[in-house]
């Protein structure tokens, strides 16, 4: 079979053509869309290069432009051709990927321009947004919620509006001396992956993105000082830890871990409450939590003690079915947990993680 995601993209549509295609990774008009209100960390072309990169894929992105040849509205994916079937994903390991519209009158021709040939499209949106209101080809198949706080009023106001639970956790972590350090450095991101594959494997029994993955995100935002590794410390060892990155004026927390015999000091907490002095210090915005899924009550509940704005991401589909195949999913559950059981060597975890995880996206 060959793949698609290895594919040229095709950047040689006629000059007056209103959708031109476009490389994301390297194109200037997709970058100022990306860096517009509307854009996001998972539109970024320091984002897409990390992921493209790791997974060998070659994005495209579709770009209506006004009169003066400026870009008015776009679109990012990669076309994915393995055992899981032909797709089109907007995009692959990202939260969401709305699309970038600053004139709503052309999604209907963008979206139009990019279904045309029929390949299965899905794409990740927050609710409200033009794509979830006029859905063209497309049709909303599963929601999940976003949690993001608002930090531009101050540490006063945030801690203000804390419930009962986040400050009662907070005393809980100071009093058992837990502490919070900030990292920007390689071996810090290195040290968080172990920690991260640690925990899929002990409490999920899943596979890890390559450390690679984790490598790229840091060569393409350490440059801009936009990478942070925060550590939770009890009696100086870790307890948890996350990896958070930054675009535009939002914090996004990407990836989370800790180590559940030490949860009791409430090391969590500390580091989130870190995050937001983090994020207030450097006069961001916002801080965005991430995607959650709607069965998981847990984090829902955990990420909304923190929370002043919740909303949803919905799914997207186009009205062609998309690939499924239970068979390849029953196969990689079960190669999953059999590479993740106690005693496997933690080496060949990760190393079964960059081999297989490309499949689950």
């Amino acid at each position: 079979m060959t793949s698609a995601a290895f594919r040229t993209p095709n950047v040689d549509l006629r000059p007056n053509d209103p959708v031109i295609a476009v490389d994301p990774r390297t194109d200037a008009r997709w970058d100022r869309l990306s860096r517009t209100r509307l854009g996001s960390l998972f539109t970024s072309a320091p984002w897409i290069r990390a992921v493209c990169d790791t997974y060998g894929y070659a994005p495209e992105a579709r770009i209506a432009c006004d009169a003066a040849q400026e870009p008015i509205a776009g679109v990012a994916f990669v076309d994915l051709d393995d055992i899981r079937g032909l797709r089109r994903s907007s995009l692959p390991f990202s939260d969401r990927a709305d699309p970038v519209i600053l004139d709503s009158r052309v999604w209907a021709e963008l979206a139009g321009n990019v279904a045309e040939d029929s390949i299965p499209w899905s794409m990740r949106c927050v609710e409200g947004t033009v794509p979830t209101a006029e859905l063209g080809p497309l049709t909303v198949t599963s929601r999940a919620a976003l949690h993001r706080t608002s930090v531009e009023s101050g540490l006063d106001d945030v801690r203000g509006r804390l419930g009962p639970a986040a400050r009662r956790n907070l005393r809980a972590g100071k009093a058992h001396g837990v502490v919070v350090r900030a990292s920007t450095d390689m071996d810090a991101v290195r040290q968080f992956h172990a920690m991260h594959v640690d925990l899929r494997r002990r409490k999920y029994r899943m596979l890890a993105q390559p450390v690679t993955f984790f490598e790229r995100l840091w060569q393409e935002f350490e440059p801009q000082g936009s990478v942070v590794i925060l550590t939770a410390f009890l009696d100086g060892e870790p307890a948890a830890g996350a990896l958070f990155l930054v675009w535009q004026d939002t914090l996004y927390y990407k990836f989370g871990a800790s180590f559940p015999d030490r949860l009791w000091a409430r090391p969590n907490d500390a580091l989130f409450w870190t995050a937001i002095e983090w994020a207030s210090e450097r006069e961001l915005r916002t801080i965005d939590w991430g995607l959650s899924d709607l069965d998981q009550p847990g984090l829902l509940a955990y990420k909304r003690k923190w929370a002043s704005i919740e909303s949803r991401i919905v799914r997207l589909s186009s009205t062609d079915s998309m690939p499924t195949n239970i068979e390849v999913d029953r196969v990689l559950s079960d190669i999953s947990a059999l590479l993740t059981c106690e005693g496997v060597p933690t080496e060949v975890t990760e190393r079964a993680g960059s081999l297989l995880y490309r499949y689950f996206s």
